[in-house]
């Protein structure tokens, strides 16, 4: 594995990431990748090979597993940090998009011309959007592979002995799994971690989510506090008008006396 694509990977995305998928990036890269790759290949190591039954019948040993291990659980999880991790990727392209765009725009109009973008990494508008489905699709890909986990091998435990009668297996006949309490240990673990990662992710959607409500709520109420002062300074300047128009004093100012007025 290329370490330093892995950082620079991170960093990348760390940089465009809320406090929720900072959190979410560490658990996944340190707790996930890193579980994954050094010492969960070795748990299960040569399953098949691992994997005894007290016959000497052609075929038996093989459709037994078969049929207990339809799907490696390191092959699953390879699949499921692939399809969880990717999405990221999408938010970094993205703003990638938006400085091409700057740049483009710069060498059309010159240096001095208005930008598109105030800040191109601020996750306003197209870019706040693929966020939030990033993190949509995020939630939908680890609740699908925990509950294949689930499903296909009929919940997360690893008995110690397995009743196997699939043809052709002459008679019903005992399976033993290797190290099953250690696979146990590195299954729940890993869904544990996926489950985590879920809730973090439905965090993140709530925060961005509240967040932009109070915005529009804030930006709702300075517009109406700038419109009701128009409206008072647009309605003094009008009486004041009306006022000179009319030729009227104002209420402060006595009226001309009799004789003023006759002469």
């Amino acid at each position: 594995m290329n370490w330093a694509f892995l950082q620079g990977l991170l960093s990348g995305v760390n940089k465009y990431s809320t406090a929720f998928g900072r959190v979410w990036l560490s658990i996944v890269f340190l707790f996930r990748v890193m579980v994954f790759v050094v010492a969960a290949e070795k748990v299960w190591g040569d399953e098949q090979k691992d994997f005894k039954c007290n016959t000497a019948q052609p075929g038996c040993h093989n459709v037994c597993y078969d049929h207990f291990f339809p799907v490696s659980h390191v092959r699953l999880w390879a699949l499921q940090l692939i399809f969880v991790t990717c999405p990221s990727l999408l938010v970094v392209m993205h703003v990638a998009y938006r400085d091409d765009r700057e740049r483009k725009n710069r060498l059309k109009y010159g240096e001095n011309c208005r930008s598109l973008y105030k800040n191109t990494g601020k996750k306003r508008g197209g870019l706040w959007w693929t966020y939030v489905l990033t993190l949509v699709f995020k939630i939908a890909v680890d609740t699908t592979f925990v509950y294949l986990l689930y499903h296909i091998y009929e919940g997360y435990d690893f008995p110690s002995l397995i009743k196997c009668e699939e043809k052709p297996c002459p008679n019903v006949v005992d399976c033993f799994i290797a190290r099953p309490t250690e696979k146990r240990i590195f299954t729940i673990f890993m869904v544990v971690t996926s489950l985590a990662c879920i809730l973090l992710s439905i965090f993140e959607i709530l925060y961005l989510v509240g967040k932009r409500c109070c915005e529009f709520a804030t930006a709702g109420r300075s517009s109406r506090h700038v419109d009701t002062s128009t409206l008072s300074s647009g309605a003094t300047l009008m009486d004041s008008n009306t006022l000179k128009v009319a030729g009227k004093s104002p209420p402060g100012t006595p009226a001309p006396s009799y004789s003023a007025a006759v002469s």
